[in-house]
């Protein structure tokens, strides 16, 4: 999420200190070293300055802003393909302590945590480099660059407005540029989630729900007996309490603590004309309301450190959602009350948690499973055997556990 303080960036252009505001979704600070670029700075020339880490403030053409973008993506990919046959070739010259082949010792079960960790630092990296590629837009989100499109809109959904009285601009990178504009089509056309009949419209900042095959675990599983009341704590864009009030709950409760999140589950809930769900701004669960007779939650499935708003979906640092959600639900739960947690088993695969981990923390919260629906992932990187983490993709099983007081 953007910093709630005003940060600014200065360079010197026609021997004038310019500045503007710095707006970065990843919370990159204002970069010490920016230079000009434009159509004429070769791709071989800009990779350079950017892993040394030199931002590029670009004053070309729009498209060919886009072009170099691309060519530093593939500059990227051919540096860290020759490091990787580097290491295979280093492992393969090692003295052999057992028959297995290089390739297969780099998959060993063990290091598939330290091959997680490198995947996202090789990411993290790789992030860096393409966000010090900059563009100025002025008051209104308008860029003067040649054939540069209108992105007013789109910028003012995702960024909010720019102070006009004091005639400020902003600086920032061409990839957030582009997620703004991305999240402005997807805002416009909606995701289709087919077994509810329903579109969701993500905004900026939010976690689409494009991978979704956990919704047919929430329609299949029976509702308590008593379903007056029901908690979705991190609703996000809303889909699970969508679902709870299609399916017949009498008053949803969601929460979440990002503003963007919102307005994103009130502008969906609006859509579908939900009377019965309201919204509260909370760390979790909400105040002043009912005990529950259902709680669900989809929290991150990985304990890692997010880096941006929208792994704040993907990432928890130490579980720490996923602890306070467990530790807080048994007061909040009505007798007899129900707990739908859905969960990737994906961290255990990758070595990160343990199931062992997971039954303690629902037996040292109060909890035991009273039954648990599966279904298997249908996204594309579980079938690209392509990918470092194929092992552990490939045998991801999402699990919708019911919990229940003990």
């Amino acid at each position: 999420m953007l910093a709630t303080q005003k940060q600014y960036v200065q360079w010197f252009e026609n021997e004038t200190l310019r500045h503007a505001r710095w707006l970065s979704e990843s919370n990159h600070l204002p970069p010490a070293r920016i230079v000009l670029v434009d159509d004429k700075t070769t791709a071989d020339e800009a990779y350079r300055l950017a892993c040394e880490g030199t931002s590029l403030l670009w004053r070309g053409d729009f498209h060919n802003a886009k072009q170099l973008l691309q060519a530093l993506k593939r500059r990227i990919e051919r540096t860290n393909e020759r490091s990787e046959q580097r290491k295979i070739k280093k492992a393969a010259n090692k003295p052999a302590k057992s028959n297995k082949t290089a390739a297969e010792s780099s998959e060993t079960p063990k290091d598939i945590p330290n091959l997680f960790h490198q995947q996202r630092q090789i990411q993290a990296q790789r992030s860096r480099i393409l966000s010090r590629l900059l563009l100025e837009l002025d008051t209104d989100y308008v860029s003067h660059l040649r054939r540069a499109p209108d992105v007013s809109t789109a910028c003012t959904a995702a960024f909010g407005q720019l102070d006009k009285a004091a005639d400020e601009s902003c600086v920032l990178s061409f990839r957030d540029l582009q997620g703004a504009l991305g999240a402005a089509q997807w805002r416009e056309k909606g995701v289709s989630i087919e077994s509810l009949g329903v579109s969701i419209y993500p905004h900026y900042g939010v976690f689409a729900p494009t991978r979704h095959e956990y919704v047919q675990l929430l329609l299949d599983a029976p509702l308590p007996t008593v379903n007056n009341v029901a908690y979705d704590i991190g609703t996000g864009t809303g889909l699970l309490a969508i679902i709870l009030a299609q399916r017949g709950v009498k008053q949803v409760v969601a929460t979440d603590l990002n503003p963007r999140a919102l307005a994103c589950a009130s502008e969906n809930f609006t859509r579908l004309e939900l009377a019965n769900v309201q919204l509260q701004q909370a760390d979790l669960y909400p105040t002043d309301a009912p005990l529950a007779n259902l709680i669900v939650c989809n929290p991150p499935w990985l304990p890692a450190k997010p880096s941006s708003s929208l792994e704040y979906a993907v990432y928890d640092a130490n579980s720490t959602m996923l602890l306070g959600f467990l530790q807080g639900a048994k007061q909040h739960l009505a007798e007899q009350g129900e707990i739908w947690l859905i969960l990737s088993d994906l961290a255990e695969h990758l070595q990160l948690r343990t199931r062992e981990e997971l039954l303690d923390w629902f037996a040292n919260a109060g909890l035991a499973v009273k039954y648990r629906l599966d279904t298997k992932p249908k996204h594309g990187r579980s079938q690209d055997d392509t990918d470092p983490l194929f092992a552990a993709r490939s045998a991801e099983v999402t699990s919708l556990w019911c919990l229940q007081r003990v």
